[in-house]
């Protein structure tokens, strides 16, 4: 029986997106805030307390911000995958998200915005890099500093429930989740 992999996901502090309410997905230039620098370096303190082994990170901006602080915080270098990015919201990308109540399928996790990625589609992207992890883990505890909906994909990959299983909940900015998987 293989040993767990413990994962510690890092969703990346607020951006200027967040802060203004945009829908960010798949862009790849927008920084962190002041605020998000300070959640950023909050989660970076914890994360160095649970002492991973490794650390990876989206290659997305407000990513790579929150990895560099990280990457201090615990002393490891980083390295970055788009495996790990947000979804892809296509065309949706940069419109204010209160617009997108009336646009998005939030039942359907077979949707998508034109140019986009489906929750399914989103899923299967995080449960592959999640079993090529399981298959060579780079140490015992790994760090991934990643976006609110791939959380929550790589939390009902690990649960073992599909696409239109994920949690409704997405992790708050600059915040931990520890997942077990590999078992």
């Amino acid at each position: 029986m293989a040993r767990p992999l413990t994962l510690l996901l890092v969703r990346h502090g607020q951006s200027e997106w967040n802060a203004a309410g945009r829908m960010q997905g798949q862009v790849a230039h927008v920084p962190l805030t002041p605020l998000g620098h300070t959640q950023a370096q909050a989660a970076a303190a914890e994360l160095a307390r649970l002492r991973p082994g490794v650390l990876l990170s989206s290659d997305l901006l407000r990513a790579v911000q929150t990895a560099e602080h990280c990457a201090r915080a615990t002393g490891l270098p980083f390295t970055t995958t788009p495996a790990l990015r947000e979804q892809g919201y296509g065309v949706l990308e940069g419109r204010p998200s209160r617009e997108l109540w009336e646009v998005v399928d939030w039942s359907d996790a077979h949707w998508s915005a034109e140019g986009g990625e489906s929750l399914a589609e989103l899923h299967a992207r995080v449960a592959a890099y999640l079993t090529q992890l399981c298959g060579e883990p780079p140490a015992d505890v790994v760090a991934l500093v990643t976006h609110g909906d791939t959380i929550r994909a790589a939390q009902a990959v690990a649960a073992g429930l599909g696409p239109d299983a994920m949690p409704a909940v997405t992790p708050h900015n600059g915040t931990v989740t520890r997942l077990e998987i590999c078992e």
